[in-house]
């Protein structure tokens, strides 16, 4: 009886010992995506983005739609409808749980593209000091605590680390802030989850700077350089009563232009309105003119707000489909994807490109970043905690900025999510798992110790 008394004892303290370095479950029946050369893939079958940004209400009050949940099972039923398989969010509150949300939509086959950013959790680029005051360790605390909410969801597809920061050629100066907060999200993704999460921007098509935005998230060390590119394309505009063509939407340049791109490139919004939406750019999209080299894209967007985009109504009964819904589910089911791989590049195919240089429209002149805050190294290894959600007092001028520039590659892994050592290369040291198996025996010792008092 009382060495029974003593293992029980020797056990009740040992388990929160081990639980800390128990690995956290995935969830939901879809599989994960990944990336492999410049393409998105479902286990072996090419993934293309299909899908429409969701973001009832719009920007003005952003809310997180995931907590809605009798709204979203509503909308699910015409997510299925036009035949998507992702939705993208620009806002989420990232202090609730969303187990119940995104279960509906694993249940449905969608997947979600997330921005890791809130209105008040965001670079602000009204400047180049406030660029810098706002790239700070309590807004890198909210970014991360976003990546923790969902990087367990098997249908998380992808992490946006930003959306339109740079909107106009004056701005191009927010590039190595946009850029550092890539690197740190995918550093922190491979110290504390098990899964290779993609992390990209979100561009806006600024004619003058669009290929440089690109070439430049794409260039330097491994580290640095985001998994993939996107950005929203409102150019290809169809006629009153027929389509637009694909060389005269000046498409065929487009694909020209990224051809030996080695990464994943997508539209993370589409639609012109002008003079009326027949989504004559989604045939494209999904041919093989262009699926070498693109991977689908995003129609913006769901519910008609001010801007007048929305393909569905919002009505004090419900929500009302739109003619342009109608257009839309038609040209998707239109659209097959591509047999095979679509003649996309391999794993291993393809190289860094190389990063632009200054001039009078692109204003960066260094290939250094600022170096991760020193407030924020701390999350890398004990993780993030609760996030503020959308009733935070915001992140702009908070915390403490960046304090150096950030030597080139000194964002890759430092630990592995078991809490084991990194080698650099996201594989952890054997030297990493003695510490807890020694602190463990600590335990031990000290528990039979005092259980030997007991008796």
């Amino acid at each position: 009886m009382k060495s029974f008394i003593a293992v029980s004892v020797l056990g009740a303290a040992i388990a929160p010992a081990f639980a800390g370095i128990v690995p956290r479950q995935s969830r939901g029946n879809l599989t994960p995506v990944t990336v492999k050369g410049n393409a998105f893939y479902r286990g072996d079958e090419r993934f293309y983005v299909r899908g429409v940004a969701y973001q009832p209400g719009g920007a003005a009050d952003a809310q997180d739609p995931l907590l809605d949940t009798e709204s979203l099972k509503r909308d699910i039923e015409n997510f299925k409808d036009l035949g998507i398989n992702t939705i993208r969010i620009y806002t989420i509150d990232n202090s609730q749980s969303h187990d119940e949300a995104m279960a509906m939509l694993d249940e449905a086959g969608i997947y979600l593209a997330l921005d890791a950013n809130t209105p008040k959790y965001s670079l602000n680029r009204e400047s180049e000091d406030t660029l810098h005051r706002s790239y700070n360790d309590v807004y890198l605390q909210s970014v991360f605590a976003t990546v923790d909410a969902f990087a367990d969801y098997n249908n998380l597809l992808l992490l946006f680390s930003g959306n339109e920061v740079i909107n106009a050629k004056n701005n191009t100066n927010a590039a190595p802030y946009i850029k550092a907060v890539t690197r740190d999200m995918k550093q922190y993704i491979s110290n504390r989850h098990a899964r290779q999460i993609p992390v990209g921007y979100s561009a806006a098509d600024v004619a003058e700077v669009i290929e440089q935005q690109a070439l430049y998230f794409d260039c330097g060390t491994d580290d640095e350089r985001a998994d993939f590119f996107a950005y929203n394309d409102y150019s290809w505009c169809d006629f009153e009563n027929r389509l637009q063509t694909f060389k005269g939407a000046g498409w065929d340049k487009k694909v020209e232009t990224y051809k030996n791109y080695a990464k994943p490139i997508f539209l993370s919004e589409h639609g012109c309105t002008e003079p009326n939406r027949q989504w004559g750019e989604v045939a494209a999209l999904f041919s093989t003119q262009m699926s070498a080299v693109y991977s689908g894209g995003l129609a913006y967007e769901y519910t008609v707000e001010p801007n007048g985009f929305g393909i569905v109504e919002v009505t004090d009964n419900g929500i009302q489909p739109n003619e342009d819904f109608q257009e839309l589910k038609e040209a998707y089911a239109n659209a097959q994807n591509p047999t095979g791989t679509g003649g996309a590049k391999a794993e291993g195919e393809g190289e860094a490109s190389q990063c632009p240089p200054a001039d009078d429209d692109w204003e960066v002149e260094t290939t250094l970043l600022p170096a991760i805050p020193q407030g924020a190294v701390k999350y890398m290894d004990e993780g993030a905690g609760t996030g503020p959600g959308l009733e935070g007092d915001g992140s702009h001028f908070s915390g403490e900025p960046s304090e150096s520039t950030a030597t080139p590659g000194s964002g890759e892994p430092t630990r592995t999510p078991d809490g084991s050592a990194s080698d650099g290369n996201g594989t952890g040291a054997a030297a990493g798992v003695e510490i807890p198996l020694r602190f463990v025996g600590m335990i031990a010792a000290s528990v039979v110790f005092g259980a030997a008092l007991l008796f």
